[in-house]
């Protein structure tokens, strides 16, 4: 069961919260998937969020082995990296959550945030997997030292290709540890479907720690 929860930064940021089955306040700390949604999920209700991605994967597996944290964006807003931080120390300071294995992906507008927010906060992240986003490569180098898995459909006709391409030459060029997925029959939304569904991006987030 997803629980709604209030981060109190600077401009409040509401999100769903998900604990796996093994959380205790005072036992093994957990896994953090933190998850940014696409504009079509932006507004009030919560529930909206649960529509795609890790969200809806918990609504019916509560077995997932996962913290996921999914805040929602206000109606008409893009994704802020200060504020997004800001939510992750409140979680971290509530939770008990492992440091050392925190993760970060989001598809379409949440691809463009998770780029910006880990570009932003490198040493927040053990890994990251940007979905048919896109971003400014100008301080890319700044992700050489995290694992970056992309995704994005060839014939996406909402955000071009060419988003990720630009993002994962750049990544490589400034030597960092980064594999693209790139569709060559999908559209917008097979980026997402493949990415959280059988493309083993959640085991591939658990091999990787932050040192």
């Amino acid at each position: 069961m997803q629980k709604v929860r209030t981060a109190n930064v600077a401009a409040k940021i509401s999100y769903l919260a998900f604990l796996p089955k093994s959380y205790s306040a005072k036992g093994e700390p957990v896994p953090l998937i933190i998850f940014l949604h696409g504009s079509g999920e932006r507004g009030t209700d919560l529930n909206k969020v649960k529509a795609w991605g890790p969200p809806a994967i918990v609504e019916k597996d509560p077995a997932f082995p996962f913290m996921v944290v999914s805040p929602q964006a206000p109606d008409g807003e893009w994704w802020h990296a200060r504020l997004l931080k800001g939510m992750i120390d409140e979680v971290l300071a509530k939770y008990n959550v492992d440091r050392s294995r925190v993760y970060l992906t989001g598809m379409s507008m949440g691809g463009y945030g998770a780029w910006d927010l880990a570009i932003n906060y490198p040493s927040y992240f053990a890994a990251i997997a940007p979905v048919c986003g896109g971003g400014n490569t100008l301080r890319i180098g700044q992700l050489k030292d995290v694992p970056t898995w992309v995704f994005h459909g060839k014939k996406d006709q909402s955000v071009p290709e060419l988003e990720s391409a630009r993002m994962v030459a750049a990544l490589k060029a400034a030597g960092g540890d980064v594999t693209y997925t790139m569709l060559a029959d999908g559209g917008h939304a097979d980026a997402w479907l493949h990415a959280y569904g059988d493309a083993g991006l959640f085991d591939w987030f658990l091999q990787h720690r932050k040192h």
